[in-house]
């Protein structure tokens, strides 16, 4: 997952967000390295997704600089820096009317990943059983679920997971805390926003605490 490189995956510098003329991110500072686990907390409005969001190239760098797995926010292809990290939202972007395994072949192809891998990561992710299963008739957390197989197909550098304990209960935290660990001990950078500090002794993060769009509290 790692590409190996000594730089950071992430570095923002004064980091403004503006939509509609409204600041989301009001000058963040940020710097990550590789193999590294943070945690983004705040109430909500704080700008945590907004963050996560302009990492993955979702929102466009108002002023400041950034770099996010050597692509410069400014200047750079985010539509290649999209195809770098990896993203899971509230909702993964997958057709209900596709079985699970229909679709992360299609999500595969489309990406030039081999489909060959599927099975072993649905048995990885909990959902082997559910392969056939129509995506409209899984539970909450097991969207959740296959929206991480996915991610282990693509094997992104960079995971960026928007409040990915919602929907679960405790034996899903346990299991999302579990696969946390293995991605970030096998190399990859992963940021995650949170309302609260991570329960898991087994994971010690850097967390980091957002209030009008700032980093407010940056601790180990």
């Amino acid at each position: 997952m790692s590409s190996g490189s000594s730089s950071p995956v992430v570095a923002l510098r004064d980091a403004v967000v503006l939509v509609s003329g409204f600041p989301l991110l009001s000058g963040v500072n940020l710097q990550l390295e590789p193999g590294s686990l943070s945690v983004v907390t705040g109430a909500n409005g704080a700008g945590k997704t907004s963050l996560l969001r302009l990492l993955g190239g979702l929102v466009a760098l108002s002023s400041g600089s950034g770099v996010v797995s050597g692509i410069d926010l400014r200047a750079g292809d985010l539509r290649e820096l999209r195809r770098r990290v990896g993203w899971l939202g509230h909702e993964g972007s997958f057709y209900d009317d596709l079985s699970t395994q229909e679709n992360l072949i299609f999500a595969a192809k489309a990406l030039e990943r081999p489909v060959t891998d599927i099975p072993s990561v649905l048995e990885r992710v909990g959902l082997a059983s559910r392969a056939s299963t129509p995506t409209r008739q899984l539970s909450a957390g097991q969207r959740r679920r296959l929206g991480l197989a996915w991610l282990l197909l693509r094997r992104p550098e960079l995971w960026l997971l928007d409040e990915p304990y919602a929907s679960l209960d405790d034996e899903g935290r346990t299991f999302f805390d579990q696969l946390i660990g293995d991605v970030v001990n096998a190399g990859a950078t992963v940021v995650l926003s949170a309302h609260d500090p991570l329960r898991s002794s087994a994971l010690k993060p850097r967390t980091l605490t957002l209030a009008g769009g700032l980093v407010v509290e940056d601790r180990s």
